[in-house]
């Protein structure tokens, strides 16, 4: 048995969205399972020589997780992992490698879970709903706790829309430590202008782009991130003075900004930064061959 999974970069939190928002961006990692190979886990790419290769690497963790909650047991595989999502940098690698190996699980095992189920199973996993909900469903997601459990709702990013990403080369951020310097309690006041700001950043990023100026700004963990990384903060800074509608993607320090019509143009960031310009993911991880 063949197997290939595409999963794409995400960008969360989006500004105000804090573990809400997140938009599917075109860059995608890719995994081909073999079951007539010898069993091994080879990273190429980005992560490669860094990532583990042996059953501690993610994809096999998640594999190996659904396994245990289908009742299930995988045959011997081989896993090739091709990498194209920068790591610790806030663009959803650990979220794609988690939403890849229950795609992969779910179709060795017959299991067949419905999308809110693999949705819940993967934060189960990763334990953030915004990157794995984009990950899985593409576009711009709004990903929330019900009663019945994780779910998310997706819409269309605006088409007149193009993001930037602008990943710094020599800082990273591990997740650890972004949420280590978030508060446990927060004024109401900020958490007002969050609520606010995050329904505008719906609005402006599916009808109204005029608008992300205003609605990419955070009180809640921006403000407490961006120290962390100076040569992110000093960018973001740059930017938002020149006009340029501007984010931290996930925890950072990736920067991700937008351009259309009526929208500033990205000023060249300088040495020691890589700019991407992938499109809007509109369609979310896919996984063909085993039938």
């Amino acid at each position: 048995m063949r197997l290939t999974v595409r999963a794409p970069a995400t960008a969360a939190n989006l500004g105000p969205g804090f573990d809400a928002l997140a938009l599917g961006l075109g860059l995608w990692n890719e995994v081909v399972l073999e079951t007539q190979e010898p069993p091994a886990v080879v990273v190429e790419g980005e992560g490669a020589g860094e990532l583990p290769e042996d059953a501690s690497n993610m994809v096999f963790r998640a594999m190996a997780y659904l396994a245990r909650e289908a009742g299930g047991s995988l045959p011997p595989f081989a896993l090739r992992c091709v990498n194209r999502i920068p790591l610790a940098r806030g663009l959803g690698s650990s979220a794609a490698a988690v939403v890849s190996g229950l795609m992969l699980a779910d179709r060795m095992l017959g299991a067949d879970l419905s999308p809110d189920r693999l949705l819940e199973v993967a934060v189960d996993i990763e334990g953030h709903p915004d990157n794995v909900a984009a990950c899985l469903r593409g576009g711009l997601v709004i990903a929330y706790l019900s009663r019945a459990g994780w779910r998310a709702e997706r819409l269309e990013p605006n088409d007149g829309l193009r993001p930037i990403v602008l990943v710094p080369e020599g800082e990273r951020m591990a997740t650890d430590d972004a949420r280590r310097v978030l508060p446990v309690d927060v004024p109401l006041r900020d958490a007002a202008f969050n609520l606010g700001r995050a329904a505008l950043a719906v609005v402006a990023l599916t009808e109204r782009p005029n608008l992300l100026g205003e609605a990419l700004e955070d009180r809640l963990h921006q403000p407490r991130r961006l120290p962390l990384v100076p040569g992110a903060r000093a960018l973001y800074q740059h930017l938002r003075e020149a006009g340029v509608p501007v984010c931290l993607s996930g925890s950072g320090p990736t920067l991700l900004a937008f351009v259309g019509p009526g929208l500033p143009t990205v000023p060249d960031p300088g040495p020691g930064w890589r700019t991407l310009r992938p499109s809007f993911a509109l369609e979310g991880a896919s996984i063909r061959g085993g039938d």
